[in-house]
């Protein structure tokens, strides 16, 4: 079955938020098939470097179902949750 990933590295500037953001993201993701593989953790540095920053992947049927979460109109409700409390880079990716 094909799959995809959602992956995101966050660095947290205001805690407030978080916690609410994150039940209804998890509670959201998972209506669109969506489901954490890795929710933070120690990161364990075999080669290059690690910038410190939280990462969580999320496990997806595929990509349509990312982009259809992610651009949905309760996304951007669930979203305004964390504005201005961190620094997200996402990224999207099929898996194989």
């Amino acid at each position: 079955m094909p799959a995809a990933y959602l992956i995101v590295q966050i660095k947290i500037t205001r805690e407030e938020g978080w916690p609410e953001y994150r039940q209804k993201v998890t509670e959201l993701f998972a209506q669109h098939g969506g489901r954490y593989l890795v929710r933070g953790g120690p990161v364990e540095v075999l080669e290059g470097s690690y910038d410190g920053r939280r990462l969580v992947v999320f496990e997806f049927p595929s990509m349509e179902a990312i982009r259809s979460v992610w651009h949905s109109p309760e996304y951007a409700e669930v979203k305004k949750l964390r504005e201005g409390a961190g620094e997200l880079d996402v990224w999207a990716l099929p898996g194989v």
